[in-house]
């Protein structure tokens, strides 16, 4: 059974930065694509940024691009992202989630509907 676990969320206030990280157990990590979904009070679950298995491409979403930056080690069997600029609107909830594909990645790639493993999550809070 695969398990993700995330951490480095806190409080940080309007422009400052945060590096999430989450560590996989339990399968072959090198045969995943990661992304990472956020899920902030009374909206739906969305996608933030995804990684293809080998880290040679990757997708972000338009509302973070430019300020996020997803990365991947996989003798680590970790993937982490790494915020800068954050905003109040980046409030959530963060989830690591892994789909077993080696496609490389496109947006469609990380439907949420279609990953096979989620992380319990890590809260991330910006103070204006």
């Amino acid at each position: 059974q695969v398990q993700l676990v995330e951490s480095g969320g806190g409080l940080v206030q309007a422009g400052g930065s945060l590096r999430l990280s989450c560590a996989a157990s339990g399968g072959t990590f090198s045969s995943y694509a990661m992304g990472w979904f956020r899920q902030a009070p009374g909206k739906e679950r969305e996608v933030v940024a995804g990684i293809s298995w080998t880290g040679g491409s990757t997708y972000y979403a338009d509302s973070v691009k430019g300020r996020f930056t997803i990365s991947r080690d996989n003798a680590k069997n970790t993937v982490y992202l790494q915020m800068n600029s954050l905003k109040p609107e980046d409030t959530a909830v963060y989830y690591c989630a892994a789909r077993i594909t080696r496609a490389t990645m496109t947006p469609a790639i990380m439907d949420y509907h279609y990953m096979n493993y989620w992380g319990k999550g890590t809260l991330v809070t910006v103070s204006s």
